[in-house]
């Protein structure tokens, strides 16, 4: 019989382990845009950590801007403030929330699991869920959001949103909910509408993001519930997947598979190209795998888990597949190995001047299993003739100096008046990013 594992015990042990682990031989650039460099994979038997450590804004900090560009705090004291919704009255929606409790049949009592609970808490992701959604409003234009209510609550674990029409729709972790939209009403209380359930239970990557396309349908970003399929594909059902819901009914379908974990979700403006950002796996080396940006191929499969970027296998996952393999398609763009890219958004509204027109915005959370760290900003990647193209330009940086993490950057959005929003989980704040 297994027996729950203790941390004190294991303390020292683990604080050893994790000096142990493999230290990136190429440059982040290398690992940066459409034909990323993938070197061989480096398996060790304790996954490379290397987490830097939550501890808040002091006092007078704020993220660094690029030139040309300042930033204020659009609203600070937030309760694990992840994503964002700017409604079209001007006001702003946050969804303060956090992973929902682990079922104790999921709960992993080795010695490792014991070690990643210990790093996630030092990272800022083990807090309770606040399980609500916050409304915003800046009435006097100054920038700073002078009105915060909460908007609604009683939620479970709620992260995407999307309008369309009157009705607000919510994707908790477990369901995707709507409910009647007013928008002179301060609060919404009445109860929700369940269009569908989504895949919970162990919840590995608990997020579901939401994405309203301009003919009305919703897509739902799921991602795995593991690493490569370490619990069986079994539990992977409907996962690591874009669904495609039909908000009337209920109905859903597989838009594309094979994507590990798919946050942002977004349609690049003036088409119906769905495009999202993906974090790919860990666990082989600080070189390794490069998360991306890609448009989304109705009924597009991304290799996960049996391959990466295309056709490199993963020899860790059993039985092979080299018929899936066969199948898989190759992102558009890397973004970097292990930048944990989760906020997405076209730049289509901002006002931030011309370097920043036509492209999007990502937010990028910051690793954990690379050595030196990536990640811990927010980057514009512009585009040519409809696809990502050209080097990213950093707009928003300093989140993390040297070990520590004043914040994280989460979900990015488009405010009314063209600057762009950024949510920050341990910053505790909605960062406003506007032109000199």
């Amino acid at each position: 019989m297994s027996r729950p594992v203790t941390i004190a015990p294991t303390l020292s042990l683990l604080i050893l382990l994790a000096g142990c682990g493999h230290t990136a031989e190429l440059p982040l650039a290398r690992g940066i845009g459409p034909l990323p460099q993938l070197p061989a994979p480096s398996k060790t038997l304790i996954p490379t950590v290397k987490v830097a450590d939550a501890v808040g804004w002091p006092a007078g900090r704020a993220p660094v801007p690029a030139p040309g560009l300042s930033v204020t705090a659009f609203a600070a004291g937030l309760h694990h403030p992840r994503w964002l919704l700017a409604l079209p009255n001007g006001d702003v929606l946050v969804a303060e929330t956090a992973a929902p409790p682990k079922q104790p049949q999921y709960k992993d009592n080795s010695i490792k699991g014991a070690f990643m609970r210990m790093f996630m808490k030092k990272a800022g992701s083990a807090v309770p869920s606040a399980d609500r959604i916050t409304l915003l409003r800046d009435g006097d234009g100054d920038g700073v959001a002078e009105i915060r209510t909460a908007y609604i609550t009683g939620l479970s674990s709620p992260f995407g949103m999307a309008l369309v029409g009157s009705s607000l729709y919510v994707a908790n972790a477990d369901a995707l909910i709507s409910f009647p939209y007013d928008p002179q009403a301060p609060a919404i209380l009445a109860p929700p509408r369940t269009v569908v359930r989504l895949p919970a239970g162990r919840n590995h990557h608990w997020t579901k993001s939401l994405a309203a396309s301009p003919g009305g349908l919703l897509y739902v970003g799921v991602g795995s519930n593991s690493n490569v399929a370490e619990h069986g594909m079994a539990e992977e059902e409907e996962r690591a997947a874009i669904w495609e819901i039909d908000p009337s009914t209920g109905k859903h379908r597989l838009f594309a598979t094979g994507l590990r974990n798919p946050v942002g979700l977004d349609f690049r403006p003036g088409s119906s190209e769905l495009y999202a950002v993906v974090n790919e796996r860990d666990e082989l080396g600080s070189d390794l795998v490069p998360d991306y940006l890609t448009h989304v191929r109705e009924g597009g499969f991304y290799g996960w888990p049996w391959s990466y970027f295309g056709q490199r296998v993963d020899d860790r996952v059993k039985p092979p597949r080299p018929d899936m393999v066969a199948r898989a398609t190759v992102p558009d763009y890397a973004l970097g190995p292990h930048v944990a890219p989760l906020g997405l958004v076209f730049s289509d509204g901002a006002r931030l001047g011309p370097a920043y027109a036509g492209g999007a915005f990502i937010g990028q959370h910051g690793s954990w299993n690379r050595r030196p760290y990536s990640g811990y900003n927010v980057v514009f990647v512009p585009f040519a003739n409809g696809r990502p193209s050209g080097q990213p330009i950093e707009v928003l940086s300093a989140f993390r100096v040297g070990d520590k993490a004043f914040g994280r950057p989460v979900g990015v959005e488009i405010a009314r008046d063209g600057a762009l929003l950024v949510a920050d989980d341990v910053g505790n704040t909605v960062w406003r990013v506007s032109a000199r």
